[in-house]
C-alpha cells in the first residue's frame, strides 16, 4: 500500500528517515515511549507465518499475531509463579514439576478458549481457527535469589535459559497431544511446526540442556499436529504478581526498599530476600531500613553490607542492560509469541539509546523495547526518612518475619497507574 502510495505520487513531503528515528528516540527518553518492535524479526520467527504477515502487536507488547478484516487477534494468558519451583532446603530448581504444571495449564487455556465468551465474532473466529495462548512468567529475580545466584552471573543465565526451554517443552508436548485426541488448529498445515520447525529453529539455535528429547516431540508433531499455533507469551504481570508476593515477570528487583502511595495510605514495600539475608546477618534494624529509604532503595552504598549480599541484590538501575537483553534474546529461542520487556537507563541520550535498539535488533529480539524507564544519575530529592532515631533494635526472630511487605495495603489508585497498565497475568 506503501508503495502505491509512493508510485502515485500522493507523498507531500519526503522526510529522511535518520530524521524519524532522532524524533522517535528523543520521545523515548522524554516520555518513556513509543514502544519498539521489530517486523522483521516478528514475521520471521512467527509459527504463524503461513497466514500472512503480522502486522500490529498488544498494549504490552507481547504478542504477535496474525489479523484480517474477518479476524480480531486474541490471547488467552497465564503466567507460572517461578518461585513455587524452588525447594528451599536443597537450593535446587524441580524442573519435573514445571513441566507437570506448564502441561496442565496448557490444557487449562485450550479449555478457555473453547468456553470463552467472545464480545465480537472476529475475535471468535481468530481464536478458532488458530487457537493461540501465552504463557509467561513472574518471580524469575525472586528464584535466582532463592538459589543464591547473581542476576548477571552464568548460572542465572543458564537456569533462564533451561525455564524457558522447558514450559515451551512441556507446551508443545501439552499441545500435540490434545492434538491427537481433538485435532490440529485448523491452519496447521504450512506452518513451520508441521515442517518439523519449532521456535529455535526460526531462531538457528540448537544448542539446548539434553534435558529433553526435541527429537522425538518435533517427529510426533509433524505426524499429529498441534491444538495450539502459539504458545508463549511472557507479559508484565504487574498486578498478579503483587498479589502472589512475586517480582515483575523476568524482570531484576526495581528497588529494595521503596514507600508507596495509594488511596489506602503510605506504606513501605520491601524485598523479603534481601530482609532475610540480613535478618540472618544479625544486620537488619530500623537504622537500616532508613539507611536503605535514603539510598533510595539501593545498597550498594552502604558499607555495613557485604559484597556478595550486594551484589545479589542489585536493583535493575544498578545491572547492565546488554545483559538484560543478552538474557532475553536466550529464552527468546523458546517463546514463539514475544516478551514484554522493559529497558532501565540511567543518564539516558539519543547514542545510548540508539546504541540498544541496535544491539536489540542484531540479538534478533521481536520485542526491543516495552517502556523505556529512565533516571539520573544523581537526585536531589532525598526520600523522607524519620529523623529522630529510635534506639538501634536489631530484629531478632525467625527470618518469615521478612514477609510482613504490606502487600495486602495495595489497593486500585490513580496515584499508581502503572500498577493498571498491564496484562491481567
Amino acid at each position: 500500500m506503501y508503495e502505491s502510495y509512493e508510485a502515485q505520487g500522493l507523498a507531500r513531503e519526503t522526510i529522511p528517515a535518520r530524521t524519524v528515528w532522532d524524533k522517535v528516540v528523543e520521545a523515548q527518553i522524554e516520555t518513556g515511549t513509543p514502544y519498539m518492535l521489530y517486523k522483521d524479526s516478528a514475521n520471521m520467527k512467527s509459527n504463524q507465518k503461513n497466514l500472512g504477515t503480522i502486522r500490529s502487536s498488544n498494549l504490552c507488547t507481547e504478542i504477535m499475531e496474525y489479523t484480517s478484516k474477518d479476524e480480531v487477534a486474541v490471547c488467552n494468558l497465564a503466567s507460572i509463579a517461578l518461585p513455587r519451583f524452588v525447594d528451599q532446603e536443597t537450593k535446587q530448581f524441580d524442573f519435573q514439576k514445571l513441566y507437570d504444571v506448564t502441561y496442565h495449564v496448557t490444557g487449562n487455556l485450550n479449555r478457555v478458549i473453547d468456553v470463552n465468551y467472545y464480545p465480537v465474532e472476529e475475535a471468535r473466529n481468530s481464536n478458532m481457527r488458530h487457537r493461540p495462548i501465552g504463557l509467561g512468567v513472574q518471580g524469575l529475580a525472586d528464584t535466582f535469589a532463592m538459589l543464591g545466584m547473581y542476576f548477571e552471573s552464568d548460572a542465572a543465565k543458564a537456569l533462564n535459559k533451561e525455564i524457558f526451554e522447558t514450559i515451551y517443552f512441556a507446551s508443545c508436548t501439552a499441545s500435540k497431544d490434545a492434538a491427537i485426541i481433538n485435532g490440529p488448529y485448523s491452519t496447521f498445515e504450512g506452518s513451520p511446526a508441521s515442517q518439523g520447525l519449532l521456535q529455535f529453529d526460526l531462531w538457528g539455535m540448537n544448542e539446548h540442556s539434553g534435558r529433553w528429547d526435541w527429537d522425538s516431540l518435533k517427529s510426533e508433531i509433524v505426524e499429529h499436529g498441534m491444538r495450539n499455533s502459539l504458545l508463549l507469551a511472557p507479559m508484565p504481570t504487574a498486578s498478579t504478581s503483587q498479589i502472589l508476593g512475586n517480582n515483575e515477570c523476568f524482570e531484576a528487583f526495581t528497588s529494595n526498599l521503596y514507600v508507596r502511595r495509594t488511596l489506602s495510605g503510605e506504606f513501605v514495600v520491601t524485598n523479603k530476600h534481601l530482609i532475610n539475608d540480613l535478618i540472618k546477618l544479625g544486620l537488619w534494624s530500623l537504622e537500616m531500613k532508613d539507611e536503605i529509604l535514603r539510598h533510595k532503595g539501593s545498597i550498594q552504598a552502604i558499607s555495613t553490607i557485604p559484597d556478595h549480599i550486594k551484589e545479589m541484590y542489585k536493583t535493575t538501575w544498578e545491572i547492565k542492560q546488554k545483559n538484560v537483553i543478552d538474557m532475553a534474546a536466550d529464552r527468546g529461542a523458546y517463546i514463539d509469541q514475544s516478551q514484554s520487556m522493559n529497558i532501565h537507563m540511567i543518564d539516558a541520550n539519543a547514542a545510548k539509546v540508539t546504541s540498544m535498539h541496535f544491539y536489540g535488533w542484531k540479538k534478533g529480539l521481536k520485542t526491543g523495547m516495552y517502556y523505556l524507564r529512565t533516571k539520573a544519575a544523581a537526585d536531589a530529592i532525598q526520600f523522607t526518612v524519620e529523623q529522630k532515631k529510635a534506639q538501634d533494635q536489631t530484629v531478632s526472630g525467625l527470618a518469615d518475619r521478612a514477609e510482613i511487605t504490606s502487600m495486602e495495603a495495595i489497593a486500585c489508585s490513580l496515584d499508581s497507574p502503572d500498577d493498571c497498565l498491564s496484562c491481567g497475568s
